[in-house]
């Protein structure tokens, strides 16, 4: 009888504000270019008017050259192996904390229910959005944009 860890994977995209702590966010099974298009899509929807400027990690889905980004949003690529430098991976952090400690799962499925539980949660928390990824260098670029 052999014994062996089965992995599965479900993925949050999340794109946030750091000025006005707002968070947008998008449950799949899976992370590929297409569902990338698709929240990319999803933010452009959202803040029609505005130019988005998202800064992104280097995984495979947010670089493709078949990629669909929508005309006010730009993609700022970050160097490699460099998640400390990306907003959003603070605010990951903050969830796991959060939503996560100390728990363990009997199935997908509740991992799934807890994160539709939990980013609701988060989402509905500007101040706390605001504080976790608002660093000195974030302002002073977007002071110098406006």
């Amino acid at each position: 009888m052999a014994n062996g860890y089965e992995r599965q994977f479900t993925y949050v995209y999340g794109a946030i504000s750091p000025l006005e702590g707002e968070m947008e966010w998008m449950l799949w099974q899976e992370m590929n270019t297409e569902r990338m298009s698709e929240f990319l899509a999803q933010i452009s929807t959202r803040y029609p008017e505005d130019f988005i400027l998202m800064v992104l990690d280097g995984a495979s889905s947010h670089k493709a050259k078949v990629l669909i980004v929508p005309a006010n949003v730009r993609l700022i690529g970050l160097p490699t192996y460099s998640p400390e430098l990306n907003p959003q991976e603070h605010i990951w952090d903050e969830l796991r904390e959060k939503e996560f400690p100390n728990r363990v799962y009997d199935s997908m499925e509740a991992v799934i229910s807890q994160l539709e539980a939990g980013m609701p949660r988060l989402c509905s928390d500007p101040a706390r959005i605001r504080s976790i990824p608002t660093w000195p260098w974030i302002l002073t670029l977007n002071l110098k944009a406006n």
